[in-house]
């Protein structure tokens, strides 16, 4: 049996009186690509904000490595790519790089590795010494990705982390996700695109801020008789207002 790297155990959060995730329970294991899959406002981007430790529940309990979060001690071992872009314009791509490298106590020669080795995975290496400010949206995604890989997470947590990436390199974004998974690394993913769901080892579907359905893709297709994973989603309830 595969270790539990986060366990999320009834987790309820309220904003004033609006409840935007209802008693969440799942966990995600040590090598495995986990998705969270729905709509826009399904809640996917607050429950990952949870597990990583920028917000707390309202109710319940999220663990990560064993620690319950939020949790210092927990932070550096994550690599987190949010929804919206957390760079410095007025810096060029590899300063960027550079701030935060740092941040997680990178330096020197290995810092200035691990910059070239991100930079060649989210194909910007001819863009490391433009301003961030001439970016093009698409770049500054792959940037932000590049960030939250930069010093070798065991869990990283990716809130859409293809929107805006063209299809080929989004195919290579991928392949570098199976790649850290054959290394232990474990990856979750959100997203409302079908397609990747379909890559993901296990997913977790949410609507209304209510987990679904939990299981692996294939799994979730037969459950329900379906031939695809919208197809599965909207028998789960995903068509529910």
């Amino acid at each position: 049996m595969k270790e539990d790297i986060i366990v999320v155990q009834n987790v309820t959060r309220l904003f004033d009186k609006q409840r935007v995730l209802t008693d969440i329970t799942m966990n995600m294991v040590r090598g495995e690509i986990f998705g969270l899959l729905g709509p826009s406002g399904a809640g996917k981007t607050t429950l990952v904000k949870q597990i990583v430790g920028l917000d707390s529940p309202t109710k319940g309990v999220i663990q990560v490595f064993q620690e319950k979060m939020p949790s210092l001690k927990v932070i550096q071992r994550i690599g987190y790519m949010a929804q919206s872009d957390a760079l410095y314009g007025e810096l060029k791509g590899k300063e960027n790089l550079e701030f935060f490298g740092a941040l997680y106590g990178l330096k020197g020669k290995r810092l200035q590795n691990r910059i070239n080795e991100v930079l060649e995975v989210v194909q910007l290496t001819n863009h490391g010494e433009k301003l961030v400010s001439n970016y093009s949206g698409g770049m500054k995604r792959r940037l932000s990705l590049a960030i939250a890989l930069l010093h070798q997470p065991e869990l990283l947590i990716l809130d859409e982390p293809t929107v805006g990436i063209d299809p080929v390199l989004r195919k290579s974004i991928w392949e570098t996700f199976y790649q850290l998974k054959e290394k232990g690394r474990t990856i979750i993913v959100t997203t409302h695109v079908m397609d990747e769901a379909e890559k993901c080892d296990r997913l977790g579907m949410l609507r209304d801020g209510r987990l679904i359905a939990v299981n692996t893709p294939e799994q979730l297709k037969m459950n329900t008789n379906s031939s695809s994973i919208e197809e599965a989603f909207l028998a789960y309830g995903g068509a529910r207002s």
